[in-house]
């Protein structure tokens, strides 16, 4: 899978713009500031419904317009042609395109191309809040396993009825009704369950692939990924609701499920985050891309697109090489910026590739 044509129109600060790019390996270069990460920008929207820049979304709309587009032609693993677009309204959010067919259902573009990203902030995978980790997984699930999305989206709904419950009794001290209260924790309990099975036997399958390729950048180091649940050790999770449901009445809000769910990543026995370098962090979270790609594709015969905003800045030139090797081992469509191709020396041994240099608002194939 790979997309043969990416086209941009009032994005950032880019009027028209269109480019092919190859199906494995581009590197978009140019000065600091010249649109780099905005053709990045307008890519992950395909994949992910949303920037990932910035929380305001209406930003890349270009200035004194009302609406940004991107637009692209997606080539099937079986050589097919499907065209998905995105529109950013500032008075009207998002709105996608399926084959000419319109949507504001997010799930139904992002199921077409299956997307991971690299960027400088790109640790917090490892360093930062528990829902980074839990969107690492579940993106995965998402894309390979049937009917995720309908129980993640159950499981949501059931924890917004428990929680309204709970805060009417916090706001008002009136008493709740018992059988209601029940049945909404009977619910949570039996989708909770099925979401955090799903995610120990995803991460026990990946586990091994993040370790086998981790021992190949450093090899002294012994890496393990664990899942905490959300609730207590060693015991069910309707238990342990049970347990702290005086303390959900306390705080108005459910205290324990798959919602507080963690990945712990530990590097001989001792915790990721405290022990590695900053670099060395993110050789952890470009293997756990790398796992996560091989995975994806071992489990649904389809490849992905990866996006690497300022890999320079990010490892070091050894690293970049292995790192590159590794995925485009995978199948998988690269677009990597760079503000000098003499970064990407070491690309001249692939003969797939394509080099595009973005300067004046303009995108040129070199």
């Amino acid at each position: 899978m790979h997309l043969s044509l990416v086209q941009l129109a009032q994005f950032r600060n880019f009027e028209q713009v269109a480019f092919s790019p190859c199906k494995s390996l581009n590197i978009i270069h140019g000065a600091n500031g010249a649109g780099k990460s905005s053709i990045l920008e307008a890519v992950h929207l395909l994949g992910f419904g949303r920037s990932f820049r910035t929380n305001r979304q209406n930003s890349v709309v270009k200035h004194n317009t009302d609406t940004a587009t991107v637009f692209s032609r997606l080539i099937d693993e079986d050589g097919s042609e499907q065209k998905i677009g995105c529109t950013r309204h500032k008075s009207d959010g998002f709105e996608f395109s399926i084959n000419g067919e319109r949507t504001k259902k997010l799930a139904d573009v992002v199921r077409k191309i299956p997307m991971q990203i690299f960027t400088p902030q790109s640790s917090d995978l490892i360093i930062g809040q528990p829902m980074l980790r839990r969107r690492f997984v579940d993106w995965a699930l998402f894309h390979v396993k049937h009917g995720y999305s309908d129980l993640m989206s159950a499981y949501s709904k059931t924890l917004s009825q428990r929680n309204a419950l709970l805060r009417v009794h916090l706001n008002t001290g009136r008493a709740i009704d018992v059988q209601q209260f029940n049945y909404w924790s009977e619910s949570l309990s039996r989708y909770g369950n099925l979401i955090s099975d799903a995610r120990k036997t995803y991460l026990e399958a990946i586990n091994a692939e993040v370790v086998a390729l981790y021992s190949q950048f450093i090899p002294e180091f012994k890496i393990e990924l664990r899942y905490n649940t959300g609730w207590d050790k060693g015991m069910q999770l309707e238990d342990s609701l049970k347990l702290k449901q005086s303390r959900d009445f306390q705080y108005g809000y459910t205290t324990v499920g798959p919602h507080k769910g963690d990945i712990k990543f530990t590097v001989n026995g001792l915790s990721a985050s405290e022990t590695l370098s900053r670099g060395q962090l993110r050789i952890l979270v470009s293997i756990l891309q790398i796992a996560q790609m091989k995975m994806f594709s071992s489990l649904s015969n389809k490849s992905t697109i990866y996006l690497v905003d300022d890999i320079a800045a990010e490892l070091d030139i050894k690293t970049r090489e292995h790192f590159l090797d590794l995925i485009l081992e995978t199948n998988t469509q690269v677009f990597v910026t760079a503000i000098e191709t003499s970064q990407f020396d070491f690309t001249n041994k692939y003969n797939d590739k394509k080099v595009f240099h973005v300067e004046h608002n303009q995108v040129n194939e070199e």
